[in-house]
């Protein structure tokens, strides 16, 4: 009888952090824009600066397009200089050894919505691992698990904004929420890594959404 209660108990408990995690990014999603305005959302052109090491900044445009286009541009000496993107076919990046753009064969390219946007429908698993404080904020924390692949999110608990993601090889934490069209977007992200060789402050100073590119745009 105690092992048949036992049993429960954990069911129970794993159910309850399962509805839990689901509320949570619900929360996020409603508080943020909504499901609707997100899944309107078909292309973003972020521009502002990032930050390399100590000294090292440069003006940063980056152009993403549904389903998984992308281009990011820096400005060196009053230069646009492509450093990065997803053409739709093929995948490319700056090879600083050569100073030239290489393709990747092996390039797998984002998804233009993030993994929590109908993260059912794409087969994740999500479990609330309770509250934990980032500086002074308390957060619920969140992780989206599908086969190999596991990602912790920390949403504060107070507005349920999206305040720190924990990837394989990268850790983004997103400050300054501000409105865009109907949505709320960071206009501050930081990436921190163990290798600490690609870590980057960027500061964001306009976002235009819904913006139609030009045919070439995202061209390598």
């Amino acid at each position: 009888m105690k092992k048949l209660v036992l049993v429960f108990v954990l069911i129970f408990s794993q159910s309850i952090f399962a509805q839990t995690a689901k509320e949570i990014i619900d929360k996020n999603i409603e508080l943020s824009g909504g499901l609707t305005n997100w899944k309107l959302l078909n292309s973003v052109l972020l521009q502002g600066k990032v930050i390399l090491g100590v000294k090292d900044e440069y003006p940063i445009k980056i152009y993403q397009q549904r389903p998984n286009l992308t281009k990011t541009l820096i400005t060196i000496n009053g230069k646009d200089t492509a450093v990065e993107g997803y053409d739709g076919t093929r995948g490319y990046a700056m090879n600083y050894a050569t100073n030239k753009l290489q393709e990747y064969p092996g390039y797998v390219p984002e998804s233009f919505d993030n993994d929590f946007i109908d993260w059912e429908n794409k087969g994740f698993e999500a479990k609330y691992l309770g509250k934990e404080k980032i500086g002074n904020i308390y957060c619920h924390k969140v992780e989206l698990t599908k086969n190999v692949n596991k990602n912790i999110y920390y949403f504060d608990t107070k507005n349920y904004m999206l305040l720190r993601e924990i990837k394989k090889d990268e850790t983004l934490d997103y400050f300054d929420y501000k409105k865009v069209g109907n949505l709320s977007m960071p206009f501050r992200i930081e990436s921190s890594s163990t290798k600490k060789d690609g870590d980057y402050v960027m500061l964001i100073n306009k976002i235009d959404i819904n913006k139609v590119f030009p045919a070439n745009t995202f061209r390598f």
